[in-house]
């Protein structure tokens, strides 16, 4: 059976075939839109050759029609941008996708050293790790094996190979755990131990690399990013006096477009640079506890944009569509987002007692005491959120009758709507030991241990991240804009060389000796309030991305949060700039 296709693809495809010329592309290219499973490379690199040059035209057309030629830069480059994306975005997105698969490698070793601790053999565990998994690792793992089967390393050496080159820890913990499933019964715990150990030490060492590794490219981010951009402001004056006279619509261009646009790939870059990450529980809008509040956050955003804008049209009126975009559109994204992040937490904690509970119910295991039984009673011991999912899982089993796969996974199961992989990956292991019976004990504690050692390298690396990144988010959401909103006041302030606005008109005679003429304020301060609330949400998602991974909500959210605050420091910052100066 042939996949449907989306209407993206669809129109991707459709519109490449008509394009009049087949563009060239790398192999690296066409390797990451397989990957992705999206059309050919060719494909997609006509699109945007096809998107270019049609937003070059709209653009250019309307320039003309409306005789802003000023603005004529603008539409050049935004004419630009779809042939580059559609060369680079494909490349950057694979290398996130993989970096994100990286991050599942400890927990899928995990499952497999678990499975052989019970039973040495390795197509099982194989298939045991695989299946449990939902991660792009897992799916990985299920093609080697389903290729390799019947063979003595089922599979496990061929993806060892495939991912040695991203995650060399991968490829070692691989062939560590060949080597334990051949081992004597005396010395497999060791070996998978070392399994363990070895993809746990690789992940904790490219993390802190890359937490060293990375200042020096942030802190160029921020000077040509963020520094330079805003000192510029303060020197059109200068510029001006020097016969440079820089039109609106070049800044425009400039300030909206190319740097914005410099920053997002800057952005993926350092994202696509690292090494690994630990990617949060995906909150989507499926789960039945978030509840649909788009056409909730779109009225909120209106009504909220539309109040910061009468303020402002008191205090600052050229600053009302910018502050209104602004507080606006951050007002929405909390209030859209604000369920997910109240499920993430919820989640954070239930996991935060995951591996005491499966020490505690392994060592009952052990002693031979039945799963159903020892999760009854592991949740008395435990009075957090593990504890109440333990308490009801055992009540769902006691009243339905059901195994413990059925207590997680059945259709009242606890873990369905879950979207927790380290919760889940916990059902499939209490329900292994509810079928292998006491010799699975052993496992479940080690299983505790590991995830206990797994939540320690994630704390570690967040830990380091977040000294470089915290810089970043305060700059994004508060230092930027007032610099930026103090270069604008002292701009209006300074004077000009007597040829006008900065839109471009002249003035003579009498008027131009009496000097003084300012900038006009009202043309540049809109511009600058834009690439102050661009700055701080690209910055602000760059330094949750890369401090917590990539989820949509939590980008929302955060984004939510700086844009409102970015907003306010900016206006703020050109009021008490222009009382004082």
């Amino acid at each position: 059976m042939v996949a449907r296709r989306s209407p993206l693809e669809q129109a991707v495809t459709t519109l490449a075939e008509r394009w009049p010329r087949e563009p060239s592309v790398d192999d690296e290219l066409v390797d990451a839109c397989n990957r992705l499973g999206w059309p050919s490379a060719a494909d997609v690199v006509a699109f945007g050759e096809a998107a270019g040059v049609a937003v070059a035209a709209v653009g250019t057309l309307v320039v003309t029609t409306t005789g802003a030629l000023s603005l004529l830069p603008l539409a050049l480059v935004l004419g630009a941008v779809p042939p580059l994306a559609a060369r680079h975005v494909p490349v950057a997105v694979a290398e996130l996708a993989a970096t994100r698969a990286v991050g599942d490698a400890p927990a899928l070793v995990g499952r497999l050293t678990l499975r052989l601790r019970i039973e040495p053999s390795l197509e099982r565990a194989t298939a045991f790790a695989a299946d449990a998994g939902e991660s792009t690792l897992a799916e990985s793992l299920h093609e080697h094996a389903r290729r390799a089967k019947g063979t003595p390393s089922a599979g496990l050496q061929s993806f060892g190979e495939e991912w040695g080159e991203k995650a060399p820890a991968i490829q070692r913990a691989a062939a560590l755990a060949v080597d334990a499933a051949e081992s004597p019964p005396e010395a497999r715990d060791r070996a998978c131990e070392r399994a363990l150990s070895a993809v746990r030490t690789g992940v904790e060492e490219r993390a802190a690399a890359f937490a060293g590794e990375i200042r020096a490219p942030l802190t160029g981010l921020y000077a040509f990013g963020v520094l330079l951009p805003l000192a510029l402001v303060g020197v059109l004056p200068a510029a001006r006096l020097a016969g440079v006279n820089v039109g609106i619509g070049a800044l425009t261009a400039l300030y909206v477009v190319i740097l914005p646009g410099g920053l997002l790939a800057a952005s993926g870059w350092l994202l696509a640079q690292r090494p690994v990450s630990f990617p949060p529980p995906e909150i989507g809008r499926s789960q039945p506890e978030i509840p649909d509040r788009r056409g909730t956050a779109g009225l909120l955003g209106t009504v909220s944009g539309g109040a910061t804008a009468a303020v402002c049209l008191v205090v600052l009126p050229w600053v009302a569509p910018v502050a209104a975009a602004g507080v606006g559109v951050g007002i929405a994204l909390l209030w859209l987002f604000a369920p997910a992040r109240r499920r993430r937490r919820e989640i954070r904690e239930t996991e935060a007692g995951i591996p005491d509970a499966l020490g505690l119910t392994g060592r009952r295991v052990a002693d031979g005491v039945a799963v159903e039984r020892a999760l009854a009673e592991v949740a008395e011991t435990l009075p957090d959120r593990t504890g109440d999912l333990l308490t009801d899982a055992a009540g769902r089993g006691e009243r339905l009758g059901v195994t413990v796969e059925g207590t997680f996974f059945g259709r009242f199961g606890v873990l369905r709507h879950v979207p927790s992989p380290r919760a889940r990956d916990a059902g499939r292991l209490f329900a292994l030991a509810a079928r292998e019976g006491a010799p699975a004990g052993d496992a479940l504690v080690e299983a505790g241990e590991h995830l206990r050692e797994l939540r320690r390298v994630e704390r570690e690396a967040r830990r380091e991240l977040a000294t470089v990144t915290g810089t970043l988010s305060n700059t994004a959401a508060l230092f930027g804009p007032l610099v930026g909103g103090v270069s604008v006041a002292m701009v209006g302030r300074l004077p000009d060389d007597a040829s006008g606005s900065l839109g471009g008109g002249s003035t003579t005679g009498p008027a131009a000796s009496t000097a003084n003429t300012a900038l006009d304020v009202a043309s540049l301060g809109p511009v600058v309030g834009v690439y102050v609330l661009l700055l701080a949400a690209i910055l602000t998602a760059l330094a949750t991305a890369l401090e917590r991974g990539l989820d949509r909500s939590l980008l929302g959210y955060r984004v939510g949060i700086a844009l409102p605050t970015a907003t306010g420091a900016y206006v703020a910052a050109v009021v008490a700039a222009k009382a004082v100066l």
